[in-house]
């Protein structure tokens, strides 16, 4: 890592740690820490809620091809549809695209680039993020924490 390198690392962190949480603060299902932690699992509240990443592999969801909804597991609201799923092959649900008006987006700039993450735009749960390396129609890859899903068939 070079000086600039570093540099940019470090502002793109502070630019961070200042943004508004009213950002987050703006969803219509909002609970406290301690009532999401007894609603969750320490697990599930790591990711959902301290937008953690599950491990590669670990969700059942990833290799579920039946026809359904995934909702999200911290307000119940329909998210993504199986219509919409495809293989990535990373290990995590992936889908090309959410449901009409059930997803939010953010930067995150955890990482040395900023990546796009995405939650659930009733509660604010991180589900995980959107790259763009997903298939046509959209060319998007909505890379997911299982954990942070239930599967509903149709």
């Amino acid at each position: 890592m070079d000086r600039r390198m570093f540099i940019g690392a470090g502002l793109a962190g502070l630019a961070a740690s200042v943004m508004p949480t009213s950002v987050l603060a703006a969803f219509e299902v909002t609970r406290s820490d301690a009532e999401w932690r007894s609603l969750l699992t320490r697990a599930e509240f790591k990711v959902m809620r301290k937008e953690g990443t599950e491990r590669a592999g670990s969700s059942p969801l990833d290799k579920n091809w039946k026809a359904g909804v995934y909702h999200c597991k911290g307000c119940d609201l329909a998210v993504y549809s199986s219509k919409h799923k495809f293989d990535s092959g990373t290990g995590w649900p992936s889908f090309y695209q959410s449901l009409s008006r059930a997803v939010g987006t953010k930067p995150d700039r955890k990482l040395l680039r900023v990546r796009t993450e995405v939650h659930c735009r009733r509660c604010g749960s991180h589900l995980g993020h959107i790259f763009d390396d997903g298939p046509a129609p959209t060319g998007k890859r909505h890379c997911l924490n299982g954990i942070s899903l239930v599967f509903k068939g149709a």
